[in-house]
């Protein structure tokens, strides 16, 4: 059975978390500390970079979130979280890598300025303009459709779709929509940081904020 190590506060391992329970691949559920637990040498002999998430399928070993999903698309096709029209393909590949590369790296001094972390007032000013930039643009290329790539749920709904909650999104009334529909999906009820897991984990969230400032 497949192995997915995992921490419940993750994004990163949260989106591999809702496409294996979107696709119903049997899995076996492996929590890592993020106390330190994932520098151990036990975790490091899966994952030398020490991140989560992993997979381990078999013999073969993925680890990057995004790597993880395009394995678990090739090998595990239906139900299919990639649509087959060229233009719909880009509009997935594009949403996922803003978010991955340019959303949620811009997230990180602002989060780190809400838990009482000290930030530079120009880094929060230059985040705080990318990330408006990017959900201005994913405002946009949603319009009124019920999912990014039109009436399908896809792996753009899976990478910013778990991610794009927790921001400000006032401004922003189609992707609230899209966040109120993704929350009454099985998906994403059962990947739900419970608030006291939140609560618990903080001293160790402020730490991991602090290494990436």
């Amino acid at each position: 059975m497949l192995k997915f190590y995992y921490n419940p506060i993750s994004v990163n391992a949260r989106r591999v978390w809702v496409a294996l329970l979107e696709k119903q691949i049997p899995f076996e559920l492996i929590k890592v500390n993020l106390d330190g637990e994932q520098f151990d040498n036990d975790f490091t002999a899966i994952n030398p970079l020490g991140r989560i998430p992993v997979i381990l399928d078999d013999k073969l070993r993925v680890v990057e979130s995004l790597a993880i999903l395009d394995y678990l698309e090739a090998k595990y096709p239906t139900p299919s979280l990639m649509p087959s029209e060229p233009s719909a393909i880009a509009t997935v590949r594009m949403i996922e890598t803003i978010t991955v590369v340019e959303l949620q790296p811009a997230t990180i001094p602002l989060t780190a300025s809400l838990l009482g972390l000290e930030v530079e007032s120009q880094k929060l000013e230059l985040a705080q303009q990318r990330v408006t930039s990017i959900l201005q643009m994913f405002e946009e290329l949603l319009g009124k459709q019920t999912y990014f790539a039109g009436e399908e749920f896809t792996l753009a709904e899976v990478v910013a779709g778990t991610l794009i909650p927790s921001l400000p999104l006032e401004d922003y009334p189609n992707l609230k929509a899209l966040t109120e529909r993704l929350a009454q999906r099985d998906s994403w009820q059962q990947t739900d940081a419970p608030p006291e897991a939140i609560e618990a984990a903080l001293p160790n969230i402020r730490e991991i904020l602090q290494r990436r400032l």
